[in-house]
């Protein structure tokens, strides 16, 4: 019981860290501009040697990435309410009642992350500059893409656990 508990306060720790980092650091996308520069674009901002808000991200024509900057947010939130209603249901709650709620809110931050990441995967075109359509996703992409299967294992981990004895 305790070696799973373990393991599940390491999973859910880890993607918290993920989903922070990878909505805070700013290489969602990462192109060459013209003069070798490197450009790191993330969900608010592109930067160069200074950074500049990503064009057009508060009009109507960015939806997309509203919505992403949205679901990413709350995947975050979620993922720490779910650490706090864990520890707090840990010592409140008495077997067999344990640890559902935390496994829902860690579902649910599971499910935000697949649709920003999903969402910012099929519009990525949409948001970037023409010139900067010839870049590639970039580290913060893909740790939101590894902490989406962080918190679903953690949520189901949660889900067995509320079982065990």
């Amino acid at each position: 019981m305790l070696v799973i508990l373990s393991f599940i306060l390491l999973f859910h720790v880890i993607s918290a860290i993920l989903l922070f980092i990878s909505t805070i650091n700013n290489a969602w996308w990462v192109a060459s501009a013209p003069g070798g520069n490197v450009i790191y674009t993330d969900l608010w901002y592109s930067c160069n040697v200074t950074c500049l808000p990503v064009t057009n991200s508060a009009s109507t024509d960015a939806v997309y990435l509203q919505a992403v900057q949205a679901t990413m947010i709350l995947s975050t939130i979620l993922c720490c309410v779910g650490f706090f209603v864990f520890i707090l249901q840990l010592f409140g709650l008495k077997q067999g009642e344990r640890f559902v709620f935390t496994a829902v809110i860690q579902l649910l931050a599971g499910l935000c992350v697949m649709i920003g990441v999903s969402i910012y995967t099929a519009e990525r075109e949409g948001f970037t500059e023409e010139a900067l359509r010839k870049g590639g996703y970039g580290s913060s992409y893909v740790l939101a893409w590894i902490s989406f299967p962080m918190t679903v294992i953690s949520g189901l981990m949660y889900l067995v656990l509320r079982k065990r004895k």
